[in-house]
């Protein structure tokens, strides 16, 4: 999830700032349409498919109004945190994390223009990473002092802010699609993306309670930070060459309604593959949840993308480096925004 909300950040927030170098501010009303289109119309028909299963018993499970309601309402993170998952259709519980990015994109187009209105980008970098430090401050304060349980940390919206914070800083501050390569290929491929690495490896091998829920999101986002810069700096580069192969940016594309369907599809094979080998059962699983994310694609992302697009203000500013197709395809598909223009890699 911490890669999810890092790459989020950084994608809006970079198409944010093209849009600030374009037209000196950020048009509002066309930035909450576009994520409106993006986001709620998957949404809502993959909630309403899965509460239509549940009631037809094809799901197992009971339905709880106030459960549902919570997440149609994009609160799901913070009932889920205080009442636990009983009620919410089997395979919705990942609607927690749409709910903390609703939250933070109804508030960040609103702080990221009055940054640009008083600060130096470098003073917006610092800005951004000192409200990475204060979210974690909060986290230590929960967690340490308060000994909130773990779903309170891992779900909430003021506990997870920094995890896209991060991402955002990035897109700010020394942003590889926009800004000038700072310091040597050399330097980022074998210092710092191997240091980033270890920094991840410790994060999900190290389980001690108390760590996972206070710090491990700082660290991870900081050791995010040179993995993202030198898979956009260098696409050509042998690790990072497959993320450019077609068959994996065609499934970036379909990667929001997969992330929205893959567990309802796994509760409701697992519920009638109970006497088959788990290998098949995974692989038709895999199979029914592309299958319906290439249906949702084609007769609701595909429209509705041709609208954002047709509402679209921004115009993309010109590149002087090679942008590769992964990044190209998640901003299309996640955002909604246009991809930047210039040299393709």
């Amino acid at each position: 999830m911490t890669v999810f909300f890092y790459l989020s950040g950084f994608l809006i927030t970079t198409l944010l700032r093209q849009e600030v170098m374009a037209t000196g501010t950020v048009d509002f009303s066309t930035f909450y349409l576009r994520r409106v289109l993006r986001i709620l119309p998957p949404f809502y028909i993959v909630l309403a498919l899965a509460c239509g299963l549940t009631v037809l018993r094809v799901l197992p499970g009971e339905l709880n109004r106030a459960v549902v309601l919570a997440q149609s309402l994009h609160y799901s993170n913070y009932w889920f945190a205080s009442h636990g998952y009983a009620g919410a259709p089997l395979g919705t519980v990942v609607y927690w994390s749409l709910a903390v990015e609703e939250h933070f994109y109804l508030l960040f187009p609103l702080v990221y223009l009055a940054l640009t209105r008083t600060l130096s980008r470098r003073q917006q970098g610092v800005a951004l990473w000192a409200l990475c430090a204060a979210v974690c401050a909060w986290r230590c304060v929960l967690v340490l002092a308060y000994g909130v349980p773990e779903d309170r940390t891992y779900m909430a919206s003021d506990t997870r802010f920094d995890s896209i914070i991060f991402g955002c800083a990035l897109a700010v501050a020394m942003n590889p699609v926009l800004d000038p390569q700072r310091g040597s290929e050399r330097l980022w491929k074998w210092l710092l993306l191997p240091a980033g690495l270890a920094l991840l490896l410790v994060t999900f091998l190290w389980r001690p309670p108390w760590f996972r829920e206070t710090i491990r999101y700082t660290l991870q986002g900081i050791g995010l930070t040179p993995l993202f810069v030198t898979a956009i700096r260098f696409p050509r580069w042998r690790l990072f060459r497959p993320l450019n192969w077609r068959l994996v940016a065609h499934f970036g594309v379909l990667t929001y309604s997969l992330y929205l369907v893959h567990q309802i599809v796994l509760y409701a094979t697992g519920a009638y593959l109970k006497d088959y080998p788990a290998p098949m059962a995974t692989a038709l699983a895999l199979g029914l949840s592309v299958l319906i994310a290439l249906a949702l694609h084609h007769v609701v992302e595909r429209p509705c993308a041709d609208l954002r697009r047709r509402l679209s203000r921004a115009e993309a500013i010109p590149q002087s480096r090679p942008l590769s197709q992964s990044i190209q395809v998640a901003i299309g598909a996640t955002t909604g925004h246009p991809a930047p223009t210039g040299r393709q890699g």
